[in-house]
């Protein structure tokens, strides 16, 4: 308790008040937060999916809200819109053989990247191991893969006394997560020069191609990824049949004479981010960014899934937000740094409109990017957590890349707001992965510091019954001015916070 309170100390005797915010925090109320939300989570918006007309009327309201607020577009030319290309992909038609077999689409593999349509043959692949690089353990060290067809198996290898090697524990690391481990695999065989990638794995397979299955000849979400240039790959998830026909090893060359038939076919269409901007008055070209989705999932069967807390509250949460910051703009007592208020496109489709943002097209330069604060799903409470108390929230990567924020981050609620910070999520190695869920996510992944605000998932979540009388508008306000506070001391103290770790 000592350590803390000299901590504090420290910390309070550092921040640089321009005024007491909790003049400004006055303005953001639960009355507002429902009022706003009624209108964003209703039917007339169609369910808010990425490239709908229910996600334009989205989009067309931010922009109605901060031009009423009179907070300026962030865009130079005044446009608060940040255009988002997209592809509407529609399932690849891909046959897979050897000169012996042919297999089965959904039956055999499924894929599970997008590249152009595409005619390959490998005499050879390299089959990898686990198809892992990391310090402790690097299946890629002395092999070179570039152009070649990657193959890896499911898992991470154990030491002799049973522990993963990685995690140097009896926990398994993102290689091994049901969540991770695919994209980890695959994004890294892309990365080392990979043409083409097969992961074995008979127990993801199984769930996945009855996933694929079933959502490719349903009505369901729309399958989109960004429609950008970058090199093209080709991924693929395939069970023990392909698995076991593929080892067959001459000459320390795998040979199977793999023919991989790929056409793809797609609609561009183009969704928005909106970005608006509270410039700082005395280090404008520092940014503090304030971050969470507009998207939802659209219409299913007929019904509207509103996404009220997913992410309606996030969404109401920055316009009053950006109430609260520009009340002291306009009493001459505006932030030092400048305030990025991003609401984010397809968030529910892979975080696209923030991978857009961070890796294609960031309004601002990502390295004059202090922080960003990161809202999705802050109306709710979580039924699973049974101890503690109802004000609460989760913090997720407040920590993992510096410590000079979680510090301070815990100094503002203890002056503020009193809300408990629940850190329940916040290893990355949680089963769950929120800390690779969201938006902050694209942030981090560019070693900018967040934090990630959630209330945790509940029976609702992506449901038809995510609506606005389920939102608890008390708890809304509350962790709603906590993220203020929050941006204020990030905006007004005199040095930017410290980046001391590295992202992993």
């Amino acid at each position: 308790m000592y350590r803390l309170l000299v901590i504090s100390s420290f910390l309070m005797s550092s921040f640089v008040y321009s005024q007491n915010p909790t003049v400004y925090a006055e303005d953001i109320t639960a009355k507002e937060l429902k009022s706003m939300l009624t209108i964003y989570a209703s039917d007339t918006f169609q369910g808010r999916e990425a490239g709908t007309e229910g996600e334009q009327m989205a989009v067309e309201y931010l922009r109605n809200e901060y031009q009423k607020l009179g907070v300026s577009a962030a865009k130079l030319d005044g446009d608060y819109f940040q255009y988002v290309p997209l592809k509407l992909n529609t399932p690849p038609k891909v046959n897979i053989s050897t000169k012996s077999q042919n297999f089965s689409y959904y039956e055999d593999f499924i894929s599970v990247s997008s590249g152009p349509t595409k005619k390959m043959h490998f005499e050879s692949y390299i089959y990898i191991g686990y198809g892992i690089k990391d310090i402790k353990h690097n299946d890629y060290q002395n092999i070179d893969v570039s152009g070649k067809l990657v193959v890896a198996i499911a898992g991470e290898p154990k030491n002799a006394e049973g522990n993963y090697i990685v995690s140097g524990s009896n926990k398994i690391s993102k290689w091994s997560n049901d969540r991770q481990s695919l994209s980890a695999k695959q994004n890294l065989a892309k990365e080392m020069g990979a043409a083409a990638f097969i992961l074995i794995d008979e127990s993801l397979f199984t769930r996945y191609a009855r996933y694929y299955k079933r959502k490719d000849q349903s009505d369901g979400e729309t399958n989109l990824s960004l429609d950008v240039n970058s090199n093209p790959f080709y991924g693929f998830l395939v069970g023990d049949n392909i698995g076991n026909s593929l080892i067959q090893k001459k000459n320390g060359l795998y040979y199977n004479d793999i023919q991989i038939d790929y056409k793809n076919t797609y609609e561009s269409l183009v969704s928005e981010n909106v970005v608006a901007l509270i410039p700082g008055s005395e280090k404008p070209n520092e940014y503090i960014v304030i971050s969470a989705h507009l998207d939802h999932i659209g219409i299913h069967h007929g019904e509207v899934f509103n996404g009220a807390d997913d992410d309606g509250s996030g969404t109401v949460a920055i316009l009053e937000i950006a109430e609260a910051f520009q009340k002291a703009v306009q009493n001459g007592d505006g932030p030092k740094r400048s305030i990025i208020l991003l609401h984010v496109s397809a968030e529910e489709k892979g975080l696209l409109g923030s991978q857009y943002y961070t890796d294609f097209d960031p309004i601002v330069p990502l390295k004059n990017t202090v922080a960003n604060l990161n809202i999705d799903m802050i109306g709710r409470t979580d039924p699973k957590r049974k101890n503690g108390k109802r004000n609460y929230i989760y913090l997720i990567g407040s920590d993992k890349l510096s410590t000079e924020l979680h510090e301070i981050s815990e100094m503002v609620n203890e002056k503020y707001t009193g809300i408990e910070l629940d850190y329940t999520f916040n290893d990355e190695n949680d089963p769950n992965r929120f800390y690779y869920r969201s938006d902050h996510y694209n942030f981090a992944n560019k070693n900018i510091p967040i934090i990630f605000y959630f209330n945790g998932t509940h029976e609702d979540y992506h449901k038809a019954t995510d609506t606005v009388d389920k939102i608890e508008f008390d708890l809304l306000e509350n962790r709603t001015k906590l993220i203020f506070y929050t941006a204020w001391e990030l905006a007004n103290r005199k040095e930017r916070v410290i980046v001391d770790k590295k992202f992993k």
